[in-house]
């Protein structure tokens, strides 16, 4: 790779992705340590939600009866449903969600320094000052889905709720159309914006630095600081591309169903979905590795 100073982003990207490609080491080391963390994680929450079932009187014959044709019966029986599932999914949320989200960034922390010292044995092990820095990113990632939630409450009072208080009509159309917008916004905004999160714990591993020190160093690193910007933008926009392809391919038997059986359609997407995490570990092995070459070659061209 040339000099950072005379390759855009984007263009070291693409040829991360073929160095990637060509190393699947990398990506089943990801995937490894992803799924050793999220097939218990899945087990655990299926355990846990099929006992709430058990012992919550839910109207399941109205659940099997609702009807895309009539959205706002549809909406009153799922808030029904919600409101008697409420309190027991918090009970379980009060002990589980806290112990899943531990877990993972001491997972993930040492899934990511296996990894990176995969594609570099020069870097350092500083799992410990990861773990902080991931603790600090998931901090920031409930915060972005806090802000999600409060946005879609505030579109269905003003599409919703307000028009039905005042004797008038909901607007649906206008309220998935701003909750879609939204989505996309925050998403975009995420991924231009987090970008110091994700090359914190690469410095700490460069350069041997503490949690606070390789998070100031994240924002001090010059004209670098464009090129990691856009890698991480690109990034949201695969992100959205592999949702849009998985949803696509979700639906693609569905013009057959006269002739599929649900069994099929449960393999089909269950196979989709594993293709979609397949696709997302890769990429985010790339992202990792990107910023690493990155700040090789800027660290070369300073020498």
């Amino acid at each position: 790779m040339t000099a950072a100073g005379t390759v855009r982003g984007t263009q070291s990207f693409v040829h991360t992705l073929s160095e990637c490609w060509r190393r699947p080491s990398l990506t089943a080391l990801e995937v490894l340590w992803r799924w050793a963390y999220g097939i218990p994680a899945l087990l655990i929450l299926w355990f846990e939600g099929s006992k709430i079932l058990r012992e919550t009187p839910v109207d399941f014959i109205a659940l099997r009866n609702m009807t895309v044709l009539d959205p706002m019966g549809s909406a009153a029986t799922l808030a029904k449903s919600f409101e008697v599932l409420l309190l027991p999914v918090l009970r379980v949320a009060l002990w589980l969600a806290p112990l899943m989200v531990v877990t993972w960034v001491v997972v993930s922390a040492a899934g990511r320094t296996i990894v990176l010292r995969r594609a570099d044995g020069r870097l350092h092990r500083r799992v410990g000052t990861l773990i902080v820095l991931q603790a600090l990113r998931v901090v920031a990632l409930l915060g972005s889905f806090a802000v999600w939630f409060w946005c879609v409450e505030r579109v269905a009072e003003w599409t919703v709720t307000g028009p039905i208080a005042a004797g008038g009509e909901p607007n649906l159309v206008g309220y998935f159309a701003l909750v879609i917008l939204a989505t996309l916004g925050l998403f975009t905004l995420w991924a231009v914006v987090s970008w110091a999160l994700s090359v914190a714990p690469l410095l700490a591993m460069l350069r041997g630095l503490g949690a606070g020190e390789s998070l100031a160093a994240a924002f001090r690193l010059g004209p670098l600081k464009s090129k990691l910007v856009e890698i991480n933008l690109v990034m949201g926009i695969v992100k959205i591309a592999l949702i849009v392809l998985a949803m696509v391919f979700s639906a693609t038997p569905l013009p057959f169903e006269n002739v599929t059986t649900p069994e099929f359609l449960t393999w089909w997407w269950i196979g989709v979905t594993v293709l979609y995490f397949l696709g997302s570990d890769f990429f985010h092995v790339a992202r990792q590795v990107a910023y690493l070459q990155l700040w090789r070659a800027y660290d070369r061209k300073e020498d």
